[in-house]
């Protein structure tokens, strides 16, 4: 939930609220505790107090759910500046790639929950650079997104771009652009072969696409290769009435697959 008076976003939830006192504690601009979540918190007050940062013990849970808008609050809520998704920058990747560090892009992930449980993901398997569009169908960082990440939200940097093809045709031979695509050849088990050129380990880009439609044929065009990941062919299994994995779920997946 958006404070757009005072250009602020609630964190709520006890692991998120834990992962930002210990990466960025400076961020907090206020905060907000019920009495049982007191001694979990006292460090935080105490460096809260020394820099006079406003910190309270309210009476009820109803006062965190009006604060962050949500009853998932879990005891505490952080309010901390709005976050700001920087452009990505040819800088930044050149950096990516000086260091073998691979990336994800969405495709229009619309839902903020999916986005959240992708970021922790994303975070649980060392990948530290995760890109979203610049499209109105696109979730951005959200509550929720905070939420449902689990304090993996301090552990990965999200960058904006303006045009997927355009990034795409950037990254040519820069990085291995990897999409996914229920109906592709290729497995996810073969990522990491797909990207040693020449004997050498090469970043990944993997772009997901979003909940409905996957990532578009334009975007397909313009990958080096396109993945799916193989369902049960057994004559009990579902594979033929369920086309697809939820993308957060298929992220999981794909992102072990991809992990240092």
């Amino acid at each position: 939930m958006k404070n757009k008076l005072n250009n602020e976003l609630a964190v709520c939830g006890f692991a998120a609220v834990k992962a930002l006192e210990k990466e960025h504690p400076e961020s907090i601009r206020r905060f907000y505790y019920t009495q049982d979540r007191a001694l979990s918190f006292g460090g935080l007050c105490k460096q809260l107090a020394a820099k006079k940062v406003p910190y309270n013990m309210v009476p009820s849970q109803k006062d965190l759910e009006k604060l962050c808008g949500s009853i998932h609050h879990q005891g505490v809520v952080a309010m901390i500046d709005e976050k700001e998704v920087p452009p990505l920058t040819p800088a930044d990747v050149t950096e990516w790639v000086s260091k073998n560090e691979s990336a994800l892009l969405l495709d229009r992930v619309g839902n903020a929950n999916n986005l959240g449980a992708i970021i922790r993901s994303a975070a649980f398997f060392g990948i530290k650079h995760i890109i979203i569009p610049l499209d109105e169908a696109q979730s951005s960082i959200t509550t929720s997104s905070y939420r449902v990440a689990q304090g993996g939200m301090e552990y990965v940097n999200v960058y904006s771009v303006s045009s997927i093809p355009r990034l795409l045709k950037d990254l040519e031979s820069k990085m291995v652009r990897i999409g996914t695509d229920v109906s592709a050849k290729k497995t996810v088990s073969e990522i990491k072969d797909l990207c040693i050129k020449n004997g050498k380990k090469k970043p990944a880009l993997i772009v997901l696409g979003n909940e409905e439609h996957g990532i578009s044929m334009q975007v397909k065009d313009l990958c080096d290769y396109l993945v799916t990941i193989p369902f049960a062919q057994n004559a009990d299994s579902a594979a033929g009435l369920i086309e697809s994995l939820n993308v957060a779920q298929a992220a999981a997946i794909i992102l072990y697959e991809c992990r240092q």
